[in-house]
């Protein structure tokens, strides 16, 4: 079970939650979308989400303001969160265009509050779970999904709560969290979504 939870883990970082995000969202939209576009999208969302922040996190190291990938210490999350919020902008400035994915650009619009809170967090020395954060903020933007195209998508929510459920678990196993860490990232990381979500249908 230890094994299978640090699995859970790894398959959850959220680096890899943005990603998952506009995956579900190609897959569930009732828009038609050309494959080739599609791609597109994911890939350049992919390197500035994922391959991006992996290469910093290596130059980080490289001049010792990263002790080890897991970020333990509050004040090594400063830089990684700080350029994270820069690549979110440059995604919703670039890559995901407001009229044409609306739904996809108020995710990535949440995704910003969410990492801008989490940096704040970190300057008065909370260290939140991001893992919480990043699978929240996916299980809340396909239940908005879900309301705003008036689908079920219960399968993919239920899902989510399992892997929402077994990542927390993960974190505890693992001692990276308290309890009270997880719960933050759970609210930190979900009601933006919503928050958006609502101001986008008014």
């Amino acid at each position: 079970m230890k094994y299978f939870l640090r699995f859970f883990s790894v398959l959850m970082h959220p680096l890899f939650m943005p990603l998952l995000g506009v995956g579900i969202y190609f897959s569930v939209t009732p828009k038609f979308v050309p494959q080739s576009f599609m791609y597109a999208k994911l890939f350049a969302v992919s390197i500035l989400t994922i391959v991006v922040p992996v290469l910093f996190y290596f130059l980080l190291e490289s001049v010792k303001l990263v002790s080890s990938v897991h970020l333990r210490e509050v004040k090594e999350r400063r830089i990684p969160l700080l350029v994270q919020v820069g690549l979110i902008l440059l995604i919703i400035r670039i890559i995901i265009n407001g009229y044409e994915f609306p739904e996809l650009y108020i995710f990535f619009l949440g995704i910003l509050i969410t990492a801008a809170t989490s940096f704040i967090l970190i300057m008065l020395n909370f260290k939140t779970s991001l893992h919480m954060v990043g699978v929240s903020g996916v299980l809340c933007f396909v239940i908005a999904l879900s309301m705003i195209y008036n689908a079920n998508y219960l399968v993919i929510i239920g899902l989510l709560i399992l892997g929402l459920g077994f990542t927390a678990a993960s974190r505890l196993e693992l001692k990276a969290h308290t309890m009270t860490e997880l719960l933050v990232g759970l609210f930190v990381g979900g009601i933006p979504q919503f928050l958006m979500f609502y101001f986008y249908k008014m």
